[in-house]
């Protein structure tokens, strides 16, 4: 990776921030809280961006068309931001696989 790529990366980083910081207060908490999960939960493939800047673009569309954030997510955030993850493998996942155990998934 060159400086011309973390340069890009930034750049690229602090577009995605403005954007979130133009989401509207509702979305904008539960959009944070739910990034703050992702990090936390480590989807291996979640510095891509495609998870986040999707839901960014999710949480664009239904603002843009009125809905409230509980409408496209439902009330239960947590069960919604794990389903999204689902599928994809987790730095725990690999943790497990380097010790020789299973994956319950």
């Amino acid at each position: 990776m060159g400086i011309q790529d973390i340069i890009e990366g930034k750049r690229q980083w602090r577009a995605h921030v403005a954007r979130v910081k133009a989401l509207p207060p509702d979305y904008r908490i539960v959009y944070q809280e739910m990034q703050r999960y992702f990090f936390k939960v480590g989807p291996v493939d979640l510095h891509e961006g495609r998870l986040l800047s999707g839901l960014l673009d999710f949480f664009e569309e239904g603002a843009a068309s009125g809905k409230g954030v509980l409408e496209l997510v439902g009330t239960d955030v947590a069960a919604f931001s794990d389903d999204l993850i689902k599928d994809s493998r987790t730095y725990a996942d690999l943790y497990q696989e380097s010790l020789g155990g299973t994956d319950d998934r």
